[in-house]
């Protein structure tokens, strides 16, 4: 071996720079995508009083305005109807899961923490994962990702099939990203925070016993 960083190191270090652009925190607990239990199921009417009390706290410091669209528009109507196969829907709780889930899928992903993923990705999305964090082991290399902020989040997309619904959230964050080598030299990344837009998209089966909303693609803006 000559000198400089090995070759392996280097191939990962492009593909973990890639998807961490595009990826980002974890779940495992309830974050707003999830029915707490004595909630309404599919099809079951839902009084006012139960509605609200689904909406998530107010948001604290620094956490993310969302924006939701006009109920008349046609992104509105969208979600009207993911609603009317889900009455409990909600899109102002939905945005505030999708908050959480972001948070906690970035802060997996930079962990290695697998069983945190696998509950709240696909299985597609799972393998991505799962491949960078491999290699990044393999290469004896850590992730470091620090989320300083979240400034937007807002539907941007609602699809429904039949009960399968998916919906894309806009999510404009602020993150610093490095990945450690094993010697502790930067091998991708800078400590400069960086502002980042992703579009996610999240589906669920509003007829699956499974309440969870899974991160099922991402993309850049």
């Amino acid at each position: 071996m000559t000198g400089g960083l090995p070759i392996d190191l280097i191939l990962f270090a492009m593909v973990a720079a890639f998807l961490v652009l595009r990826l980002r925190s974890v779940l495992g607990r309830r974050t707003g995508f999830e029915r707490q239990p004595g909630e309404a199921t599919p099809g079951a009417a839902v009084p006012p009083a139960a509605r609200e009390a689904e909406l998530p706290p107010p948001p604290q410091a620094g956490a993310a305005m969302r924006a939701l669209p006009d109920p008349r528009s046609p992104l509105g109507q969208s979600l009207m109807r993911i609603r009317g196969v889900d009455p409990a829907f909600e899109p102002g709780a939905f945005l505030g899961g999708a908050e959480g889930a972001f948070r906690m899928i970035v802060q997996a992903f930079a962990a290695g923490d697998r069983d945190t993923l696998r509950n709240l990705l696909s299985e597609e999305a799972f393998a991505g994962f799962d491949q960078a964090i491999s290699a990044r082991e393999t290469a004896g290399a850590t992730q470091r990702t620090e989320l300083r902020a979240i400034h937007d989040m807002a539907i941007e997309e609602a699809e429904l099939k039949g009960t399968i619904a998916d919906i894309t959230v806009r999510i404009v964050s602020d993150q610093v990203n490095l990945t450690i080598a094993q010697d502790g030299s930067i091998a991708a990344g800078a400590e400069a925070v960086t502002e980042i837009t992703d579009l996610w998209t999240f589906q669920r089966d509003l007829r699956s016993s499974d309440p969870t909303w899974r991160l099922v693609g991402t993309r850049s803006a």
